[in-house]
Parts: structure tokens; sequence; C-alpha cells
């Protein structure tokens, strides 16, 4: 059949154009003011578009255009928010330096709003408030990512509480997005050779506040049917799917940027699925700067920057030796990388030729900047990688940590962010970095914060009733059966809420490991509990869904039938308002698998209190003023152990600890401990786990760097790349002849705290002079595996030399009493280098 298709666009008078500028920009969803204006458009088509403000517009009928057009108190509001809108977009903002050049951001996957369903979980949470915040900052950041045509998986469960899967179509027409169009009025678009396969995607642009996102797209008329899937559905299909989606995102991200006249000087790769953008960059440098391969990996380093997400070993992708040969080499046309040299980039082993092809291998070894998310994390990670740098000590490992942080007004509930923006004052808005002003949370009474906690519990209870008798209509029950969702959650009950993705690491069953023990907790007359779950397992996660449907078939039961919950398909919105109107947020995590975890700080913004395992950004978070830790950080080799133990500690603080703690009234019925824990949490995690902090910190230690990297490296013809290229190539022929002779040790018969030690050291350096390497004395505590732990390090001074062979000297002073240690080590130098650790050139006394 020949269609001829086009779009039809809502027809707004003229005082309601804004209205359309304001709904394709997702700013809306962090301004309460601004989605006002659209649930008074019409309440109903709001809820039935799932709060989608383009899609609003289209449903709504032109005679309430028209009524509302001559509303004047409907557009003093309009014009308010627009102006505020207008004021937002051009006004001054913390970063005040060039936009010329920018920091891409790339991930997988964007939680910015429920009207835009291309996120599955934390990893998407995480990359739309990196985003949001951004804006705010005025930072020189695009994001990239992939335009999927049916998201993630909408989840329902059927009769028997097992979880089934849809996967709709989005409708990106009337979406806030829009397609990126030529100077000639024709769609930007780019092409890919992704193996055998010419692929072409179409680019598209999503507005958030100051900056961008742009989402490429492959479902168009270009691409045969097969490739016109590559962009079907998000950690969707095989493996073969997944490499031709993280080749679409790493190649042609780049390329749709430099499509669009945007100059990607800095990339930053949020988990390992865009690393091929890595080689794609090597490509540009090779093929129009006409640098070696060495020289541009050289050039590249310093502006490349990753951030892995999982110490779970399922987080990192790899690929069988098989499959990636089918795509290597158009991967690496025009590199100058051979396909082993290329293949070895992706191994922790280089020369075990079966290695899978790893992409966060690929990503640590092409980035000179690399994090985790948490500082537990930082340290897993540090030794998860190690084997890449072989001999370096685990705490050197060049994988550092910056804590993730919540965007604040996204998942402050509104009742919240009045009571912040009251007593804060007008710099909570207009100076969002200036995170000390978290400490006038004692000037909030206690009547007014629990009466906004109040307020947002009473929405959280009739949100929860409405969606359970949804979720009954679905699967045909009527009649008394929708009772149970009249009668569900109660107002006055504490309420303890766990939403999260329902993999089996996170434990969502552990509460109810001594069933007998969790209903008396609940059936208590006087002072009950009631529980609110939500979370999708992974369509292939079998384990992940019988927990869900362990959970349904508990709840089940007709004596507590009302106190527990499970709602389906959770989204940003049921987030918003588990985080606000719950009291309590639990978190199970066997540890150390949380890498880090954002729901938590989203409830504590609110009041909502954490129990928790000591695990991700918890493990830094905890003191007993603003929450409860289950355990004390332990980790065990027996899981089932650890579930006993652990489960038992949680009914434990429940029992004596947290349920009496909130059911303690004062005369004027207020909780006055639960309050004082509450103001101490909001207080410190508001500023300690604010994007703002998390962001600066980005900005700080990676992006200006690595924005002056570039102009330094690309200077002068890529100068300085050519000049480190042939000085690794020197350091790389010539290391194996470098070695530590012998040390000069002391007498250490007798010493005291205070103390100063002399130590020599004769080292051979071949062919290498003292300028290019740097000899260090490696010195501190002794562990009970001989082992020197929080190591100090001290520069060695050349003091003598003679056919290649010098002698260094370095001094210790003792800070420390107890058994001490010390080594010496030669590692490479040159003023150059973003990092000194580099695999195989490390060499130890």
């Amino acid at each position: 059949m020949n269609v001829t298709r086009f779009t039809v666009n809502p027809k707004l008078p003229e005082p309601l154009a804004p209205l359309s500028e304001l709904a394709h920009n997702l700013w809306l969803g962090w301004n309460y003011d601004a989605v006002a204006l659209f649930t008074r458009l019409d309440y109903d088509i709001w809820v039935e578009s799932r709060e989608n403000p383009v899609q609003t517009l289209a449903m709504v009928s032109q005679e309430r255009l028209r009524e509302l057009a001559a509303d004047d108190s409907y557009l003093a509001a309009l014009n308010n928010v627009y102006e505020r809108f207008t004021r937002y977009r051009n006004g001054e903002t913390w970063y005040k330096g060039s936009h010329h050049d920018v920091v891409a951001y790339f991930s997988m996957e964007y939680g910015l709003d429920v009207s835009l369903p291309i996120y599955s979980g934390g990893l998407g949470m995480l990359s739309g408030d990196h985003m949001k915040t951004a804006s705010d900052l005025g930072l020189p950041l695009v994001g990239v990512g992939l335009l999927y045509r049916q998201g993630y998986f909408q989840q329902y469960l059927n009769a028997d509480g097992f979880q089934q899967e849809s996967y709709p179509e989005n409708d990106w027409y009337n979406m806030p997005v829009r397609r990126c169009r030529t100077e000639e009025g024709g769609d930007v678009k780019i092409e890919v050779q992704i193996g055998p396969a010419k692929v072409i995607a179409r680019v598209w642009q999503v507005n958030i506040g100051r900056i961008s996102l742009y989402l490429l797209d492959t479902n168009i008329d270009d691409n045969p049917e097969d490739l016109r899937t590559i962009t079907a559905t998000l950690y969707g299909g095989t493996k073969e799917t997944r490499i031709r989606q993280e080749i679409l995102l790493g190649v042609g991200g780049i390329r749709a940027l430099r499509k669009l006249g945007i100059n990607p000087a800095v990339t930053h790769m949020n988990e390992g699925h865009s690393a091929f953008l890595g080689i794609e960059r090597i490509r540009e440098l090779v093929e129009r700067e006409k640098l070696t391969t060495a020289q541009a990996i050289e050039a590249l380093k310093p502006t490349n920057i990753f951030t892995t997400h999982t110490p779970v070993p399922a987080g990192n992708e790899r690929f069988p030796v098989e499959l990636i040969h089918t795509y290597a080499d158009s991967l690496i046309a025009g590199t100058g990388l051979t396909r082993d040299q290329f293949m070895a980039l992706g191994r922790e082993n280089p020369s075990d030729h079966q290695e899978h092809f790893c992409m966060t291998v690929l990503a640590l070894k092409l980035s000179g900047y690399n994090n985790g998310v948490s500082k537990l994390h930082g340290e897993i990670s540090r030794e998860m990688w190690q084997g890449i740098w072989p001999q370096v000590p685990r705490s050197e490992v060049p994988i550092s940590s910056i804590t993730n942080g919540v965007h604040v007004r996204t998942y402050a509930a509104q009742d919240i962010i009045d009571l912040l923006d009251r007593y804060f004052g007008p710099r909570f808005g207009e100076e969002p970095t200036n995170l000390e002003i978290w400490n006038r949370m004692d000037r909030i009474s206690d009547e007014e914060l629990w009466r906004a906690h109040e307020r947002c519990k009473l929405r959280l209870v009739a949100f929860a009733r409405d969606r359970l008798r949804n979720q009954l209509e679905r699967r045909g029950l009527t009649g008394n059966h929708l009772l149970q969702a009249k009668e569900a959650l109660s107002p006055t009950t504490l309420t303890i809420s766990f939403a999260r993705r329902f993999a089996t690491y996170k434990r969502g069953a552990l509460l109810f490991r001594d069933p007998e023990r969790l209903i008396k907790l609940l059936s208590d007359p006087e002072r009950p509990i009631q529980l609110i779950f939500a979370g999708k397992a992974h369509p292939h996660d079998l384990p992940g869904k019988n927990l869900i449907k362990e959970i349904v078939h508990f709840a089940s039961q007709p004596e507590i039938r009302s106190k527990i919950v499970f709602l389906e398909n959770y989204d940003i919105s049921i987030a918003q308002y588990l985080v606000s109107g719950s009291d309590l947020w639990l978190n199970t995590p066997r540890r150390p698998l949380e890498a880090s975890g954002t729901s938590g700080m989203k409830a504590a913004i609110n009041g909502v209190l954490n129990c928790s395992v000591l695990d991700g950004w918890w493990a830094e978070a905890y003191t007993p003023e603003i929450g409860w830790a289950i355990g004390y950080g332990e980790e065990y080799a027996d899981p089932d152990m650890q579930d006993e133990i652990e489960s038992k500690a949680l009914y434990d603080l429940l029992e004596r600890e947290i349920v009496p703690t909130f059911y303690t009234r004062g005369q004027d019925g207020l909780p006055r401990e639960w309050i004082t824990r509450m103001k101490a949490s909001m207080s410190a995690i508001g500023a300690q786990f604010s994007s703002y902090r998390m962001l600066v910190e980005y900005s700080e230690r990676f992006y200006f760097p690595a924005l002056e990297n570039y102009h330094q490296v690309s200077g002068d013809q890529y100068a300085e790349a050519r000049q480190i290229a042939a000085y690794m190539e020197k350091i790389r022929h010539a290391w194996n002849d470098l070695r530590v002779e012998a040390i000069e040790r002391p007498d250490t018969s007798s010493l005291e705290v205070g103390d100063t030690i002399e130590v020599g050291a004769t080292v051979r350096l071949g062919r290498l002079s003292p300028e290019e390497v740097q000899v260090e004395l490696y010195y501190g505590r002794m562990s009970s595996k001989t082992e020197i732990v929080a190591a100090g390090r001290i520069t060695m001074q050349p003091v003598t030399h003679k056919d290649g062979v010098h002698r260094y000297r370095g001094t210790i002073t003792l800070e420390a009493a107890g058994r001490q240690g010390f080594s010496v080590r030669v590692i490479p130098r040159h003023d150059s280098l973003v990092d000194q650790f580099h695999p195989g050139l490390i060499t130890w006394a």
C-alpha cells in the first residue's frame, strides 16, 4: 500500500502559543507550576496521556483551548511560567566559560520524564538527573542516546502474580522530541557500516532546559526491516542486537554530532555500552589529522571519561570472539588498528585469544579518567579491574569515584519544595551549588514539616488505591474483589516502601524470610506497618520474576491483604509518589553488589527515612541520626547465612527501634523524635547527595581538565600527541632493560615515631634518562598478608650515575608506630600524561 504520511499539529490560539514551546522542553518536568498549566487544560486527558504534555495538547478540544485563551487567570499563570522559563534559559549560570567545544555525554538510557519512556532503571535515572543538572549549571554538555520504538517493556502481572511484558509502540510525533532538520528542511541522517550492513539513522532532539539530547533512530524507510529493529527495544533482543545498538550509539553518536556542527571535544561514557566511540574518534584523528594510530590514542585518552556503574558481572557487556569478529573489520576500518590490536583493547589479558571482548575493558583502556559511582564502588572497581594494570597496587588502580546524586526539584514533592523555597530563601533556587543552605532545615517547624509529609502520604495512598483498582479490573475482577483496592493501606500507618529493579541480589523478599514475624508486625492492632512494593524484573530473569510472584502470593492472604500492595509497571511517576509519601525506604542489597543506588536519596530529600544494608551510597551516608543500618557492613561467603542474619537484624530494627520511634507521639500528636531524624536526614543528604555536588565534582575533576587537555593536545597540529606517542613508544621498547638492582637498607633496629630513615637505590635505566622515569619510595603499614597498606609515595632523587646505572636517594619520616615496610619502584614520567600508570609499565625492586 502506498501511503502518504504527514503530521497535523494542534492549532493553539495565539495567547496560548508558549504552551507548545513548554511542552517540548523537559524543564517542565521539574517545575510544578509549569505542569499545572497542562493539568488545568484537562486533568483527565493529562492522566490518559500518561502525563505527556505534547499528547495533552493534541487531545484537548479546540473549544477548550479557545475557552482558556480568554481566561485571564490562566493566561496570567501561563505568562508567569513562560517568563520564568525565559529567565532560566537566558540567565546567568554557574559555568561561565565557552560553549564552542562541548562534553558529549553518552548513555544507553535516559530517565528524564514519564512522557519519554527510554529508560529502564537506575542507570537511566542517573543519566536524566545528570542532564537536568548540567542544564541548571549551564555546562557545555550535550547528550547522545538511542530512540527506542518500544522503549523498555510495560509490566503487568497475571492472575498468579507472574510478570508479563508488553511492548507498546511509542508515537514520537506526540512526544517531547523533534526531528533534527538540515538547512534545506530534510532530516539529519548519518550512516554507519555495522558489519556487512550499511545502517542509516535519523537524528531527533530533546530539549532539556538549556541543553539538548540527541537520539538516533533506525526505524526509517532507508533501512531494511532487520536494520530498522536495531532501535526497537532497550536491552532487548540477542547479543547481536546489542552489539549493533552499541556500535550505532558509539560510532553513530559521534557522527551525528559532527553532522549537527557540534564538536565533541570531550566524551563521557556513562557505562561501557558506548565505548566504540573511542574507536570512531581514533579513526577521525587518523583520517583527518593524519596521525598514526598510536598518536591518535594518545590524543584521545586525555579527553575521554568513563563511568562504570556496576560490580555485577552481567552489567559489564562481553561479546563472544566469533561475534565481535563479524563486526571488527568495519569498526576498525580507517583506524590503522589490526584486528588483534583491536581485540587486545577489549581484553584484560591481551594474550588470551579466547577471552571475550569486554566493553568495560575497552572503555577503561581508552580513557584518561575513570570512576565508580560511590566510594565503596570505587574500591570494588579497583579490585575488579586490577588485572588490567598488573603489579599496580589495588589502591592506585586508576579508577576513582564520584558518588551519585539526585536532582532535587525533580523528586521533591511540591509540598516539600514550597517549604524549602519559603525557609531557605531565594538562594535555594538561584544558587544551586550553595549546598550549605541545607543547614537551614531547623528553620522549618516540626508541625509544618509533618503536615507536608502527611499530605504527601495521603496522595500516595489515594494513588496506590487507584492503581490497584486498575490492576484488578484489568485482570477481570469485579464487585467485592474491587473492595480490596478501596480498603488497601491507611494514611496513618507506618508505610514502608521497597521499589527497585527485581534482580535477585537486591533481595526484594528478604522481609518475608520469617512469615510469622512479619505478619505479627503487619497485624499489630496498636502499631501496625504496611508495605508497598514496585519494580520490574528483566524479561529473561526468571528468579527475579519468581521473587515478585512470591510477594504477591504472600500478600493475597485475607488477614493482611490490605497491608501489602504491589504496584505494577514501576516508572518515574510511581517513584515520585513513593519517595515522597512513604515513611521508611527499605533497601536490602547483598553487599557489595549495589554500586550506588539513588532511590534512597530521593526519599531522603522528602523527609523519608532510610533503612538499608551498608552498601553503595548508604555506606558513606549513614549515621545513627539520619536512619538505620542493617548490619555493620559485613560480607559473607554463604549467601543463605547472610540472608538469615540480615533478615533477623531487619526484624529487630523494626520491632525495637523503627516502629516504636514512629508511634511515640506527644500530646500534639507529633512523632518528635521521628521528625528530628527527618530534618537531620534532609539536611545531610540534601547537601551531600545532591546532583549539583555530583556535577561540580565531575566538572572540576574531569570535564574542565579534559577540555583543557583537548586544547593542549590538539594545538600546533597535535604536536603534543605526537610527542607523547614517541615517548611511550620509546618507553615500551626500553622498559624490559630497566631494573632496580639494589636497595641500600638503613638500620631499622631501633626506631621511634618522628624518626627519619634514608633509603638508597641503584637503578639501571638502560636507554632511558632520569627525566623519563620516576623512581619512588613506596612505604606504609604492613598487613597480616605482608602487603603495604595505606601507602605513601616519595619521589627519590638521582645523586650519581655511571654507564646507565643511577643511584637514587629518598627520606621517609616515620609518622605512625607499628610494623612498617618500604620498597622501591619505577614508573613512566611525562608532564603531559593524564595518569602515570600504564599496563605493563611498572618495575619493582
